[in-house]
């Protein structure tokens, strides 16, 4: 722990350098010169670099003992300088979105009940091409009046229990269209300069008593297809609130250096989507292997005891914002949250956890791949030893040289599909004499790592699992890992083809045209539950899906719930009727309030024909 980045970073340079000089010696045997030389090389360099990765992050979860951040005991209640704001950034696309975010909301709520802590909405209308749409209207006034009527419901005293904040549309010269401005950092940005007395002027449409607003101490910002489970939000501000993770500021290079101004949980796959597709199967109950959604990995946390945010989480507000004021400039920042990790500095929340539904398709999950690379690669500019401002002056680089690692790696990362392909190309076409060679290697990169970890996990059996249990679930994590490297080979001429597009596309236009560096997003409220996009018909009316069963119906409710399990243990089961109570280790009082809480729902939402 005292040198820690030298442990890691080396490591991973010294596998790769003595991986690569060994390839290097047996290419030179087969008197291999020139221009071949050359580019078998350098495209061996990038993929020993992902076996030395995955080689390190396996290495340092053997050598280094993961620690829990403190936290102070908040289950009695969020104390009322601790005033939290839990936040969803989202746009108003339809009335049926409308619907599952007021939803959505509520749910949160009732998840997550304080009375020092409040729900907000912070919204803004799709892209357009002039600043006023024709259903604009009726958007806003049907979020206003599902607000409304949720504080009428919760707060009929205080009304400030549920919150809109909505912004208007602006001119965007970068873009050629009318949008909220920088997206989810612009809302939350202007939201937080409104909590400290500001950007009055942003918001069109405030729904609420804003005169708590100036008290809230903590954020907790939200994805809209996040699932906020019960008692996660009092966890995250006690963690927050406790005296060894204050953030501490750097007043000469502008950063938090000791601290944290940011926390982030973990986020795993909700239980419904889990078995939505074999697609998820394969990829979505692996922890790392989406380093975007599983924050990036626990390995950072644990061997530097700082992690990566990947925009889900709790932060510091005053903190948040002196680290962030004045950084970046308009139109140019894709990927927002790893640099604000890096300014604002963030830690894992490993024993807190969200939930989301992990992409059941290849083709969305590739997409936002896509997007990911993009944001990666616009970022580049924060290696430099001068990084752009908000007024477009070069500043020194305040960046340590962890951050400065983490953003290196993600564009080493998007570049390994590439160089996998070519090496198989070349090795097949160029040197015919390492085709055997540069294959057995390929499967080496793929798979070695999975195989020590099954190797290690099958000799490490908990004491209270039987023997055969223990060896179907590694068997059982085996072959899902074959499976993976089987799909991994079928689409990596894709992937790579996705990677070189989504480089040349970000290059050309940081580089020349200056337009277009902020995304078209594909919104949840678009894509189906299959992970199909969905049509919209020019009534302004979804398209109808197809219908599901009273067992799919209830895995969906809970998939949208305030939790997938209440408890630690598997204590729940789902059957045709939906939520059993009775197979709950819940105390009397608890879990009559849940079962009260579900058949609300039930009878609201109207999925099941019975209660229950």
């Amino acid at each position: 722990r005292r040198f820690p980045l030298t442990f890691y970073a080396g490591g991973i340079g010294g596998v790769t350098l003595l991986a690569t000089l060994g390839f290097m010696q047996h290419v030179r045997a087969l008197e291999v010169e020139g221009w071949k030389y050359i580019f078998i090389t350098v495209v061996f360099l990038l993929c020993a670099s992902q076996l030395a990765v995955a080689l390190m992050n396996w290495l340092s979860t053997l050598v280094v003992k993961p620690r829990l951040l403190p936290r102070l005991d908040y289950t009695a209640g969020i104390p009322a300088d601790h005033r939290t704001m839990v936040v969803v950034p989202t746009m108003l696309t339809s009335a049926r979105g409308v619907d599952r975010l007021l939803e959505t909301l509520e749910i949160h709520y009732l998840a997550n009940r304080d009375p020092h802590l409040h729900f907000a909405l912070l919204t803004d209308f799709r892209d357009a091409p002039a600043e006023v749409q024709p259903p604009d209207h009726a958007l806003l006034q049907r979020a206003r009046a599902g607000v409304e009527t949720l504080n009428r419901k919760y707060a009929p005293a205080a009304q400030n229990l549920f919150f809109l904040l909505h912004r208007p549309r602006r001119w965007n010269p970068g873009e050629d269209l009318w949008m909220g401005y920088e997206r989810k950092r612009g809302k939350l940005a202007e939201f937080n300069a409104l909590l400290r007395g500001g950007a009055q002027d942003r918001f069109s449409e405030v729904v609420g008593d804003t005169a708590i607003l100036p008290a809230i101490k903590y954020v907790i910002t939200l994805d809209t297809d996040t699932q906020l489970p019960r008692e996660a939000a009092r966890q995250l501000v006690g963690t927050m609130a406790h005296r060894l993770n204050h953030p501490e500021f750097d007043a000469d290079r502008g950063i938090v250096t000791e601290g944290y101004g940011i926390l982030q949980p973990r986020v795993g796959v909700s239980l419904p989507s889990s078995r939505r597709s074999w697609f998820v199967r394969l990829f979505g109950g692996e922890a790392g292997i989406d380093p975007y959604t599983r924050a990036v990995s626990d390995v950072y946390q644990d061997v530097f005891l700082e992690g990566s945010f990947i925009g889900k989480g709790i932060y510091d507000v005053d903190a948040f914002e002196r680290a962030m004021a004045g950084r970046f400039p308009e139109n140019t920042v894709l990927s927002h949250d790893l640099l604000e990790a890096c300014h604002a500095r963030s830690a894992l929340v490993s024993d807190v956890e969200f939930y989301e539904e992990y992409p059941s398709r290849y083709n969305v999950d590739i997409d936002r791949r896509h997007r990911w690379i993009r944001g990666d690669w616009q970022a580049t500019q924060w290696l430099m030893p001068r990084v752009p401002g908000a007024d477009a002056r070069r500043i020194a680089n305040p960046l340590s040289g962890l951050s400065q690692w983490k953003l290196f790696d993600n564009l080493r990362r998007s570049l390994v599909p590439m160089a996998l392909l070519l090496f198989v190309l070349g090795n097949w076409l160029l040197l015919p004499a390492l085709s055997a060679l540069g294959t057995l290697l390929l499967l080496t990169i793929l798979g070695f790592t999975g195989l020590l970890s099954s190797l290690t996990n099958g000799f490490s059996k908990p004491a209270d699992l039987p023997w055969a249990m223990h060896l179907r679930s590694v068997a059982a994590a085996g072959v899902r890992q074959l499976g993976q490297i089987f799909l991994t080979l079928a689409f990596l001429p894709y992937d790579a083809f996705i990677s070189l597009d989504a480089i040349g596309r970000t290059l050309l236009r940081v580089l020349v045209t200056h337009k277009r560096l902020r995304p078209r997003r594909l919104l949840p409220h678009d894509v189906d539950r299959a992970g199909r996009r969905t049509s919209e018909r020019r009534d302004g009316r979804r398209a109808p899906t197809r219908a599901t069963s009273p067992r799919v119906a209830a895995a969906g409710l809970l998939a949208r719930g305030p939790v997938d399990r209440l408890v630690d243990q598997p204590a729940h089961r789902i059957g045709d009727s939906g939520f059993d109570g009775a197979a709950t280790d819940l105390s009397a009082p608890h879990r009559a309030q849940d079962l009260v809480f579900f058949r609300d729902l039930r009878h609201r939402r109207g999925e099941l024909a019975t209660a229950g």
